[in-house]
Formats: structure tokens, sequence, C-alpha cells
């Protein structure tokens, strides 16, 4: 999952609640049960951009969308999107039923598209043309939708968050990689040296969507959610409050973060900083290590444990972020639609396309092949996925609750910065005006 326009996201949820029980359009589907096979049937297929550039998705996919075509007869036609337009530009598809015949979307979102009806649902028999759900890993497979209920989407690119820690200063400072929270404070405290412009943690706390994440993670090692069972906004809890103090008090508290921090908006910055051993750990996505890299810090001068929970008494340690890939419920080609999901979540498919992306398989018994070179770093990203991560709630109202949380962490941060204590008091507050923005006191 790539960093979203927060207008995307808002108008995801207007059209969703505008659309809700719609369907895309007829099913036709005139190429199903064709006695000539597939061959001739040409499809739309619509890419998020997950690469370098739109143009480097475009050389990444096409030879692979090629062997596709020479395997099957479909042809494809792919255009790639850029994840500030894909969003809105697929509920529009939605309204207008002339969207592509395959799309792909951020998983996070995948609830609030399943509820627009415009998308086919995997049932028993569509999983079996695509090599049914055991094929998926289940923490993967639990961010297409609830239990009980057909998915729209199914997995295909993956990525978690980790703690990384600076192996040189770790060393140095005689610390061992952390297993509780606590551990992590009290390692950042020693790492931290304002003489020398070092840091024990950063991270781009100007960044609305990482806020977000990281109040959520937090949450749930606390035992809590932002929203009740029947997905109503729930975000004044204990458990909710504790999620954003253990974020915010990295700066306001402990101050073991860098003020300037919370300027950073968006994730360069504290790639940079890390990179350049200004600080000594870094809660960052799978992603990240291409940036690292750019940066000039190469695996082998960083380890990755999941980010740890106070008392060391939760698993969880991230979040799955990623993206999915749906069908039109209106496609005429169906059954060349659910060949092509299957295709791009073939295991042979799986290891090329994410090793392309520096993404994580979402299926089984498939290496993590971008970090092949580092075996310690695949293990670490692999069982991060498989053990230690949740999917985000899945209700259509995720993209406010980021907007609105993640914003008002971020106000925090702001505030924290110039010195000022977070209360407790605080942070109610802050929850409490984000909660009457999603509607609900």
């Amino acid at each position: 999952m790539k960093i979203r326009f927060l207008a995307a996201g808002a108008t995801v949820v207007v059209l969703a609640a505008a659309l809700a029980g719609c369907s895309g359009g007829s099913n036709s589907t005139s190429d199903k049960g064709s006695g000539d096979g597939l061959k001739g049937v040409t499809i739309k297929y619509w890419a998020t951009n997950q690469g370098a550039s739109l143009d480097a998705d475009k050389q990444i996919l096409t030879p692979e969308l090629d062997k596709f075509t020479q395997q099957t007869g479909v042809k494809v036609d792919l255009q790639v999107i850029d994840w500030a337009n894909m969003t809105n530009n697929t509920m529009q598809a939605t309204i207008s039923g002339q969207g592509p015949d395959v799309v792909n979307i951020g998983n996070t979102n995948a609830t609030t598209f399943n509820s627009t009806g415009a998308f086919l649902p995997f049932d028993s028999k569509s999983l079996d043309a695509i090599g049914g759900k055991d094929k998926f890993l289940a923490s993967a497979w639990s961010t297409a939708g609830p239990e009980g209920k057909d998915p729209t989407s199914v997995p295909l690119y993956s990525q978690v968050y980790g703690l990384l820690y600076n192996k040189q200063l770790f060393s140095d400072a005689g610390l061992q990689p952390p297993t509780t929270w606590e551990d992590v404070v009290s390692d950042a405290k020693k790492l931290t040296d304002k003489s020398k412009g070092q840091w024990g943690i950063t991270m781009p706390a100007g960044t609305v969507n990482v806020a977000m994440h990281m109040q959520y993670i937090f949450t749930n090692q606390a035992g809590g959610s932002p929203f009740k069972k029947d997905g109503t906004p729930d975000f004044t809890t204990d458990a909710n409050i504790q999620g954003v103090k253990q974020y915010v008090s990295l700066m306001s508290d402990d101050k073991v973060m860098n003020p300037s921090d919370a300027q950073f908006t968006d994730g360069t910055q504290a790639t940079s900083d890390f990179a350049k051993g200004k600080a000594g750990m870094y809660l960052a996505q799978t992603g990240v290590v291409a940036s690292l890299k750019t940066n000039g810090m190469d695996s082998s001068k960083y380890g990755v444990v999941p980010i740890p929970s106070p008392g060391g008494t939760s698993k969880v340690g991230s979040f799955i972020a990623g993206t999915n890939v749906s069908i039109f419920k209106n496609t005429k080609h169906q059954e060349a639609a659910l060949a092509l999901v299957k295709f791009l979540t073939s295991p042979d498919e799986q290891k090329i396309l994410n090793q392309a992306y520096g993404t994580l398989p979402p299926v089984k018994d498939v290496p993590a092949a971008a970090y092949s070179s580092d075996p310690d770093l695949e293990k670490a990203w692999t069982d991060i996925l498989a053990n230690n991560a949740v999917a985000m709630s899945l209700v259509p109202t995720v993209s406010p609750y980021q907007a609105n949380v993640g914003a008002g962490v971020v106000g925090l941060f702001a505030q924290a910065a110039t010195g000022k204590s977070v209360s407790d008091g605080d942070i109610k507050s802050m929850l409490t005006a984000a909660q009457q923005k999603m509607g609900t006191n």
C-alpha cells in the first residue's frame, strides 16, 4: 500500500455510502464456456503504481503479461495508475460501469469497495478458478474481508511494519535487539546524544497515514480497536488513548525523537536520518529497504524485529498493508479475468513481481525474493507477515479514520515539538473530536 492522498480516501467514503448495495452493471460473461477457449479475448487491467514510476511498472508488468498472453491467448490492455487517482478512478468506474475488467486496490479499501456491490464475489467456484483460498497465507487473506462473507478481492502484494535498528550503534552501546516496548524506550534513551545530533528513534511524525498506522498497531497491542464489532467508531476507549500515547510519548515524554521529526511529512527524511546513523531505530514498512539502499545503507547494517508491545504480552507487531486485486462484476470476460488473477497470484509470478516491487508474497511457500541477499532480513519480514501482523479494521470508513485520527496525532506531535506536554486528556479530546467528525458521538 502506497501513501494515498486524503482527498481520494474521503471521496471513497461518500461514494461508497451512495453506492452501497448497487451493482456495477450486468454480469455478462460472453467468454464463459467458449468452445474456442480464450484466444483473441482482450481484457483491461488497471494496475496501481508500485514501482519507482509509472513507466517502471510498465517495464515490470509488460513482459509478465506477455507470458500470460502466450499461455492463454488472452491479451491484456494495461494501464498503470498512480495511487493519488486510483481510488477515485475505481470508484467512479463503479458508478459509470465503464471500468476495466481487473483492478488493483489498496487492501485497506477492500471493505469499502465490497460495499458498492460492483465487484465479483470470490465464491467457492471463483476461488477454485484462481487456485483456491488455501494457497494464500492466512494473515494476508484476512485483508480480503470479514469472515463469513465472500470477498471481492484477493491479496496480491503485502507489506508490513518492523522495528529497524542500527547494528553498529546497538553494538557500540552494548544493546541487544528489543523484545518489549520498555526495551525500545530504554534503548532509545541510551542512544540519544543531542551533542552528536543522534536520537534514539526517528519517525515521519508529520505524516497522517503513518500516524494512523502506529495508533492502530499500538491500540491492537493494548487489546483494543478503533471500531466496535458493528463497525461503529469507538475512538475514545482506554486502548485507543494508550495507542496514541505510546507513539507520541517518544517525543513528548521520553524525548528520544528529534522535535524536527514533527515536520517530516513523508518517509524520505526519516529514512535518510536512519541511513546516516542519526537515529538508532526506525519503525518502517517493508518497502523502505530500497530507499535505505539508495541512501547508502546496505541491509547488513541493520536488523529487523517485530514492533514490540508493552511487556512483550502481545504478538501484534504490524498491520498488513499492501495491494489486493479485484474483478468488476459487469465484465464481459469473467473467465479471462479469473485466469489473469490466477496467473498474477501463481507462485512463479508472485516471486517475480514481489521481488521487483520489494513487497512480500501473500501466497504460501513463496520466498521473499526481494530480500534473498540477506537471509536474516528475508526471515524477519516473512515471519512478521505470517505471525505478527493483523488486518486493518474491515469497515468501509477506514479512510476517514485515517484522515481524522491520523491528522489529530500529527497535531499532538506538533504540540510536543514545541516542548508542551501531551496529557491523556489532550489525547482523549483529540479522539473525541475525531469521532465526532465521523458522525458518531
